[in-house]
């Protein structure tokens, strides 16, 4: 058991999710970070602990997106090891010496969607994705013009187009055949949710790996029935213009410690023991 009393005035919060497996974790968490004198903070934490899973972290992300260049995270994973949890369940005297010797200059840090929307009256709405955004109609096929630093690329007819980050390429990304992308390339990805290709509609028909300096725009028809996802959370728009996505949308900070490479991630997520 560690026992270093106010060895550390680093302000830190929780968040977990609703499990009561999780609860029980990050009672004894909680635990032992008032033994390292840590500071709970729910305002303005210099470290956000997620303990659950990455849709936790998710979650996490979001309550905290307008404080990134003050926030790093750090994730505990309550069930299968995932791609934002550098630590286990039984790990957790390890993530308080991590968070003890932290340095925020070595923090891992990964870049992050930018998604603006505009609509049809003027009005700009942006959002910030760590995973992935989809853009989709409730009930009828999805038509955009599909343009590439406003360069018309292709008029899009189908089910969707996905826009996902290096990190996100594993999650619906993968899913959906585009590219597993290592977080060093600074890059985006589009995906196509189910186009229509025949004789008449034709579109690449392949996920696109796009330069961190481009910008891709979906232009839309309009309607009222727009479903835009954003990591987990949903949003209904009518009347939209044109979604744009481009990777300026800043940066997410991890904290520097037990981190597990990306392809190893990979490898125990997907691929398991090689024999």
């Amino acid at each position: 058991m560690i026992l270093m009393k106010n060895t550390t005035g680093k302000r830190i919060w929780i968040v977990k999710n609703d499990s009561q497996k999780t609860a029980v974790i990050a009672a004894e968490l909680e635990q032992l970070c008032r033994a390292a004198g840590f500071v709970f903070d729910e305002e303005n934490p210099e470290i956000v602990i997620s303990v659950g899973g990455d849709g936790t972290l998710l979650t996490a992300f979001h309550d905290y997106e307008r404080q990134l260049k003050t926030v790093r995270f750090i994730g505990v994973h309550t069930g299968h090891l995932g791609f934002y949890a550098d630590f286990q369940e039984h790990e957790l005297e390890q993530v308080i010496e991590t968070i003890v010797h932290e340095k925020p200059s070595q923090a891992f840090k990964y870049p992050l969607l930018k998604v603006q929307i505009k609509f049809t009256d003027g009005r700009v709405k942006t959002h910030l994705a760590l995973n992935e955004s989809i853009i989709r109609r409730a009930s009828k096929t999805l038509v955009a013009d599909v343009k590439i630093s406003d360069f018309l690329f292709e008029k899009f007819r189908g089910d969707g187009l996905a826009v996902s980050t290096p990190t996100g390429s594993t999650a619906y990304n993968k899913s959906i055949g585009g590219a597993v992308m290592h977080p060093r390339v600074r890059a985006f990805q589009v995906t196509e949710v189910a186009s229509l290709n025949n004789l008449i509609y034709r579109t690449l028909g392949a996920a696109m790996i796009i330069a961190e300096k481009d910008t891709v725009a979906f232009d839309l028809e309009n309607a009222d029935d727009y479903l835009l996802t954003v990591d987990q959370l949903e949003y209904f728009y009518d009347r939209i213009a044109s979604v744009t996505y481009s990777l300026d949308g800043g940066e997410i900070a991890f904290v520097n410690g037990g981190h597990t490479g990306f392809w190893h991630r990979v490898k125990n997520s997907f691929i398991g023991e090689v024999k």
